[in-house]
Parts: structure tokens; sequence; C-alpha cells
């Protein structure tokens, strides 16, 4: 696993804190002269800092290379599941191992499995585009959370996490929805005589009504849902038999670290507790 040093730590607040800036700046935006509005090129900064996350950790010595391959294997696999599902209809079975990964190999582990899985999906299906970024960070965040789970085992665990597939499958889409949807200003939604566009010159508290009607209209009762069931159901169908040998592995890639106590001895770092 990578250990969450306090280096660590400190790196992946600051990219999560930059994409929730630039996740929800436009229903902080109010200006009566606009009808359109552009991203912030800054969220482009996110992906050195993810990349630091990974050099830091092998830097230090927190990354057991068993441990660095179990990543790339896992990055591989989940790239050709999201080729095989490639989110049509919302069939999306990335999730399944990043949330499995992150569960077994702790948050720091699920957080740059996320980044890695997302990225080298889009390059294999040519899904490289101003979105990918984005994509990248709320499924980095889907494996940090799953590795900060509480413990439980067998059924239990099970439910626990097609229970937290289905919410982050809804909470991913509402994120990336609103990456998208001002780029809608001044755009008309056919189907639908109400106003769904986002609007520069609106208040907080209308632009945020407007986007959960948008979000409810155009992906949570479809695509959101679909991806939900399809998790859920991988998690509870596969999960037990995937989380087997990937504890298994875990205990094989165990990280050796030094800790220094009353008398200064080495001590070895093992997977973590939830796993």
């Amino acid at each position: 696993m990578i250990r969450m040093t306090a280096r660590s730590a400190l790196i992946l607040t600051i990219a999560s804190v930059i994409g929730v800036i630039t996740l929800v700046w436009p229903l902080l935006l109010n200006d009566p002269g606009s009808t359109r509005v552009q991203p912030p090129f800054v969220f482009l900064a996110l992906l050195p800092l993810v990349v630091a996350v990974v050099l830091a950790e092998l830097a230090q010595g927190g990354l057991d290379p068993r441990a660095l391959a179990v990543l790339g294997v896992l990055t591989a696999i989940d790239a050709v599941l999201r080729g095989v599902s490639a989110g049509t209809g919302g069939v999306e079975l990335v999730f399944f191992l990043i949330i499995l990964g992150g569960r077994v190999y702790g948050p720091a582990f699920g957080f740059v499995l996320g980044c890695t899985s997302l990225f080298v999906s889009a390059l294999v299906t040519a899904g490289v585009g101003p979105w990918l970024p984005y994509q990248m960070l709320c499924s980095a965040w889907i494996g940090l959370g799953a590795g900060l789970l509480p413990r439980a085992r067998g059924r239990k665990e099970i439910a626990l996490l097609a229970t937290y597939g289905v919410v982050v499958s809804y909470l991913y889409g509402l994120l990336l929805n609103l990456q998208g949807w001002p780029l809608l200003a001044g755009v008309s939604i056919p189907g639908h005589h109400e106003q769904l566009a986002f609007d520069p010159a609106a208040s907080l508290g209308e632009n945020l009504v407007v986007f959960l009607k948008y979000t409810l209209i155009t992906s949570t009762t479809s695509y959101d849902t679909v991806r939900a069931i399809t998790t859920a159901v991988a998690i509870t169908v596969l999960g037990g038999a995937v989380l087997t040998p990937l504890r298994r592995a875990a205990r094989r890639a165990t990280v050796t670290g030094t800790v220094t106590g009353s008398v200064g001895e080495s001590a070895v770092v093992g997977p973590p507790a939830g796993s």
C-alpha cells in the first residue's frame, strides 16, 4: 500500500481543495454582463500534484515494489474493464475495482488508483479531453473514500461496499455534470421548456436549483442509476472473490518503514487495518 504520511496527506489535501474549487466555481459566479463562461485552466495543476504523491512516497520508501506492481496490474485491469463497458447507457465497471483496491490497500493507494485507472483507460478508449482531469479527481476521491470506510467483514463488508458504490455513483455523476453544465450558458435543452442552462448573472441559490433539476433530468434517472446498479451488482456478486486475492497480495507486499519509539526501534508497517 501507499502509507498516508503527513507529506502525502498534505499533497492529497491540496489537490482535493484545488479540485473542489474548480468544480464549484460556477455556482459562485455572478456576472450580469456575461452570457458564457470559460473553465479555469488552473485545474491542470492538479495532475503534477497527483504525480507528486507517488514520487514523494517512492522517494521515502513508502511503496513496496510489489505494491507498485499491484498498482500497475489493477490499473491495467481497470482500463480494460472501462473499455469493455465504455459507460454505454451508464453501464460502468471501472469503479468496482477502484473501490475494492482502496478498501484493501488504503486511502492513499485508492486515490492514486482512481487517477491512474481513469488516465490509462482514457488513453485506451480515446477519451482524452478537457473533462479527463475532472474524471481523474472524482475517481480518486472514490478510491480515497473506500479506504476510509469503517471495518467490516463477510456479508456486512460486501453490503457496505455495495452501498458505498451506489452513493458514489450518483455523486460522480453530480460532480461531472457540474463540470460541463456551465458550458450550457444561454443554450436551451431540447424537450424542456423551463430554463435548465447555467446563467452567469443568476444568484447562487437560483443556479443551484437549476443545476439540481438539470442533473435529475439528464443523468440521475438514467446514466447515474444504471451506473449505481452495475457497481452494486458487481461488488455483490464478485466482491468477495476479488477481495481475497487482493488481501493475499497485500500481505505479501508488506511495507517496511522506520518507526521511532522510545528506544528508536524499527518496525514493520503492514496493510491497513480495514484490510
